[in-house]
């Protein structure tokens, strides 16, 4: 998405009803879980660095502050690439930083965890989620998001909508004036998600650097926001777009007809927003009662059926819903483990690698 580091103020501290804070212990949550939720209406605010929409994330924000409405939330919309780099630079100079970072460069994440900047919080939650999904109590997945293949319904004729990654690969070749400068995918080395998911797409399938050829050789147009493809092939523009989270792609096909996805049969790559609290949190009771919400069956619910951001939890129906993917697409989803085996690209050397490659692709007209 295009990030401008948008902020959402939400709520006000309430100070006539000291007693609220003891009535929002959630339900089946331990006794003493109000000793947390005191502290936070103590703390009074709660500051989240996100790379989720601030369209998206609304509806979880404006529920959230129903539970907890002596708590000012500020949410910072941020890109991946973005939101690393400022946590590093504001814990560096020992400045205020976020309470709760919710990103989906989940490698990024990762490497935080691993580099010790997150605490350990056991979430109440913790037994209602896959096992693949959490690390250490110290990272926690909070969606399971397809990505998905976006193209113009209008403008693409149906013999050349891919059905797969090695489809996508064959198409841009032998459709190459249809296609040329009309597909797009994530600049692998401006964009923290796009390195991702290249490497995850060539850990699943070995010839990916041909489709990423192909890419290169339709001329393809590359960026660091999903929001910007999907205006360009909703617009007509680009007629498809590679890598985006099925999340955004099915918020904006409720808006415009025109607009169609592909899950790719051979395999399709699920991702995780990846949600930690900071060892140095200026908020971190706060920031333990939104990473509970979003993984309670309340907030999953909402991330499933207004956000489409397809909740984690098995428990939770609707389209967008873990169960739902698993039952379409069987063992052709390919979750990413929200483990440290996701740094193992983020080694210098094995990065400049990886980037030297994707860029002779993407150059490769």
């Amino acid at each position: 998405m295009t990030r401008t580091g948008w902020t959402i103020a939400i709520g006000v501290l309430v100070g006539l009803l000291p007693g609220l804070a003891l009535a929002q212990v959630p339900e089946g949550y331990p006794g003493s879980y109000k000793e947390i939720v005191a502290a936070a209406q103590k703390e009074g605010k709660l500051v989240v660095y996100s790379t989720t929409d601030s369209a998206s994330a609304e509806p979880l924000l404006k529920d959230f502050k129903t539970l907890y409405p002596f708590l000012q939330v500020e949410y910072n919309d941020l890109n991946s690439t973005e939101l690393y780099n400022r946590f590093i630079s504001e814990a560096a100079a020992g400045a205020g930083s976020g309470d709760l970072l919710w990103s989906s460069a989940m490698d990024l994440q990762m490497k935080l965890v691993a580099d010790g900047y997150s605490q350990a919080y056991e979430s109440a939650e913790l037994r209602h989620l896959p096992a693949w999904s959490v690390s250490d109590k110290k990272a926690y997945g909070t969606t399971l998001e397809p990505l998905v293949i976006v193209y113009n319904k209008r403008l693409l004729p149906a013999d050349a909508v891919p059905q797969s990654h090695a489809d996508l690969a064959r198409l841009l070749k032998e459709k190459v004036q249809l296609f040329k400068g009309k597909a797009a995918m994530y600049d692998a080395e401006k964009s923290g998600v796009g390195f991702l998911l290249i490497t995850q797409d060539f850990v699943n399938w070995p010839q990916f650097w041909d489709l990423a050829a192909a890419f290169g050789k339709s001329g393809a147009k590359y960026y660091t926001s999903a929001g910007a493809m999907m205006e360009k092939v909703a617009s007509g523009e680009h007629l498809l777009a590679y890598n985006i989270f099925g999340s955004y792609a099915m918020l904006r096909m409720k808006k415009d007809p025109n607009i169609g996805l592909v899950s790719p049969k051979d395999y399709t790559l699920g991702m995780s927003r990846i949600a930690f609290i900071p060892k140095a949190a200026r908020h971190p009771n706060s920031a333990k009662l939104f990473l509970d919400y979003m993984l309670s069956k309340r907030g999953q619910n909402l991330m499933a059926n207004q956000s489409l951001l397809h909740a984690v939890r098995s428990d939770v129906e609707g389209q967008a819903t873990a169960g739902a993917l698993h039952k379409e697409l069987g063992d052709k989803l390919k979750p990413i483990p929200v483990s440290a085996k996701l740094l193992e690209y983020l080694d210098p050397a094995r990065r400049l690698e990886v980037l030297n490659k994707w860029k002779q692709a993407a150059r490769s007209q």
